[in-house]
């Protein structure tokens, strides 16, 4: 069973602002209460074909993973994918300027958890919109007050 959650936020500040530091994946471990850290394999800014380590803990287990951006459109749109463990995932961001100059921001995460995880992907899914939705308010409270 595929796993597809999307959450969003307003922030009140333009979009610039909120892509340019979402689009950072070093800030991940700021506004994401499950990230523990980002390690780059290649040098930064991100690019199509950068790749990034992620150590995350989600539902009482330590994931280690690598992301590589797939897609990027500067201050509108990042895609990163990862292909191994039990897993794959793929994590898009998209940012669009709200009426009165506030930022849109659009977390999608999807993938087709193999195996056991499989089993669990309602309760994956379930669990994942939960925390996105807690990391988007953070970033949200984050972003406001800078």
């Amino acid at each position: 069973m595929a796993v597809d959650v999307v959450t969003e936020v307003v922030i009140e500040r333009p979009v610039d602002v909120v892509a340019t530091y979402v689009g950072d994946p070093s800030n991940a471990p700021e506004w994401y209460a499950n990230i523990e850290s980002v390690d780059w394999q290649t040098e930064p800014p991100v690019e199509v074909g950068s790749r990034m380590d992620f150590v995350a803990h989600f539902l009482g287990r330590r994931l280690a993973y690598t992301y590589e951006v797939a897609e990027l459109v500067p201050g509108r749109r990042l895609v990163m994918r990862t292909a191994q463990g039990p897993f794959p995932m793929e994590t898009s961001y998209e940012w669009s300027e709200t009426d009165g100059g506030a930022t849109r921001m659009t977390l999608r995460n999807r993938g087709e958890p193999k195996g056991f995880a499989g089993v669990a992907a309602p309760l994956m899914a379930a669990s994942m919109r939960r925390a996105n939705t807690k990391d988007l308010a953070r970033l949200k409270q984050l972003l406001e007050t800078r």
